[in-house]
């Protein structure tokens, strides 16, 4: 009896830049349909391997705005790395909560958190060399890097992720309809 060679399982990557991590847990709202999804996937970085450097990858998704050099590094890395960059959530569309700051003036900021606040005495602004540079406003990944697919809302409902990830995966044009789209 000869074994059938198993299908090559495509490799997905997930990242997070800017933002609450809630697009990732909703990836994880899809509950025990993991199960299902790791029978035709193979996971590269993502919460659930802890691999810190993407690899070749067929699907990346990512969170979160760009707010720093380290995220336009990390964003370029996994740009070049995945075949088709799908932005999740509000934050990596449109800069979400984050780009709230962006009609401010980054250095007032920086001046009311660690100088001027109560209770702050002898304060600095960090400039510690390991910290990340800030940009002075936080971007959207599009306007870093090309994107071939959008999943909106804040955050996507698990819903949403498994029946946009399910049709990508099949080959199909992912379409999301009004019900699965949320925004609360």
């Amino acid at each position: 009896m000869t074994d059938k060679p198993q299908a090559a399982r495509l490799r997905v990557a997930t990242t997070s830049l800017a933002g609450c991590f809630g697009c990732h847990m909703s990836f994880l709202d899809i509950d025990e349909r993991l199960f299902d999804l790791v029978q035709v996937v193979e996971f590269d970085r993502s919460p659930l391997t802890d691999i810190k450097h993407c690899g070749p990858c067929d699907i990346g998704l990512i969170e979160g705005g760009v707010c720093n050099a380290e995220n336009v590094h990390v964003l370029r890395e996994f740009r070049r790395n995945c075949k088709t960059l799908v932005a999740v959530g509000a934050c990596a569309i449109n800069g979400g909560l984050p780009a709230q700051r962006n009609h401010l003036d980054l250095g007032d900021c920086l001046q009311q958190v660690y100088v001027q606040r109560d209770g702050v005495e002898d304060g600095g602004v960090p400039d510690d060399p390991e910290l990340p540079l800030l940009l002075d406003r936080v971007h959207p990944i599009h306007e870093v890097v090309r994107v071939d697919y959008f999943i909106p809302g804040c955050p996507p409902s698990g819903e949403a992720m498994w029946k946009f990830l399910t049709d990508l995966i099949a080959g199909r044009t992912p379409r999301l309809s009004h019900p699965l789209l949320r925004f609360d």
